[in-house]
């Protein structure tokens, strides 16, 4: 282990299919959905293996669409002993629907995922760390829908999503605690280093030695994220993709299964709701 005795780090999987990435959404329309080839059962069965071979637990964020779909997906994870939450119905961005759309989309996904996993859902995740300035009425209705807390909040500069001025610690809004990814502040920035393709684009060390850094403090913990798509290195690729998004979600997808399995081996990880306990009163 590279961390201190006692360190605790989450381990978040957001589970949705290679198609249905912001980042491919011109080339994957929603209405061919149900025509393409899904990948998402195979890919996640890889995760959960590998948890199971490092005896780690993770907090599953899965989209309503694909527990409508893979019921029995999101029993094995419920039963192999992973937390259960909500990543929204279909991956639209919550900046781009109305308040009521919202409400309706937190309520439909919650109660598919209920239904497949018999468990309660009460964690929630943005598709794209969507919950922005533009949204303000987005913890209220997470409240009014019966979640407790979200992790929606990636406080980095990136061209599509987050705020280099957010709260980069826990924090309640609304009475909901939002739990923000993990980043290193450096000379003033906020540097990525928990997981999603800058975990593939970026040096595997870099994320060796930042999440070190960021357990320095007693009680410190910090919020890793991936994609089950992330060690798919077989999914489909469309013609005429702009070099920013072939780097993005291609990257070294071969070798980020083998990766993730050595950052396993290195800390001491464990679903969300253990992890940050003591922020959501359990």
């Amino acid at each position: 282990m590279e961390t201190e005795p006692g360190a605790r780090h989450a381990m978040s999987i957001d589970v949705e299919e290679f198609f249905q990435v912001w980042a491919l959404r011109n080339h994957y329309a929603r209405a061919d959905w149900d025509r393409l080839p899904s990948r998402v059962v195979e890919s996640t069965d890889r995760l959960l293996e590998l948890m199971g071979a490092t005896g780690t637990h993770a907090t599953f964020f899965t989209l309503g669409w694909v527990a409508e779909r893979h019921p029995d997906l999101i029993r094995r994870i419920v039963a192999e002993g992973h937390e259960l939450a909500s990543h929204g119905y279909d991956h639209q961005l919550v900046r781009e629907m109305s308040e009521q759309a919202f409400r309706e989309d937190l309520m439909r996904s919650k109660d598919l995922l209920e239904q497949a996993g018999k468990v309660e859902v009460t964690g929630y995740r943005a598709p794209n760390f969507s919950i922005d300035s533009s949204t303000p009425w987005a913890y209220e209705a997470l409240l009014d829908a019966g979640y407790r807390y979200s992790s929606s909040s990636h406080p980095v500069a990136n061209d599509h999503y987050g705020d280099v001025r957010g709260e980069r610690h826990p924090h309640r809004r609304d009475g909901i605690v939002e739990l923000p990814v993990t980043v290193l502040p450096v000379g003033g920035r906020n540097l990525p280093c928990a997981g999603g393709g800058y975990f593939r684009i970026l040096p595997y060390r870099w994320t060796r030695f930042a999440l070190a850094r960021t357990v320095r403090e007693p009680g410190a913990r910090t919020m890793f994220y991936l994609h089950p798509w992330e060690v798919d290195p077989g999914q489909p690729r469309p013609d005429r993709l702009e070099f920013k998004t072939r780097i993005r979600h291609y990257t070294r997808l071969s070798k980020c299964a083998s990766m993730l399995k050595d950052l396993m081996q290195r800390f001491t990880w464990d679903r969300i709701d253990r992890v940050y306990a003591r922020e959501l009163g359990r």
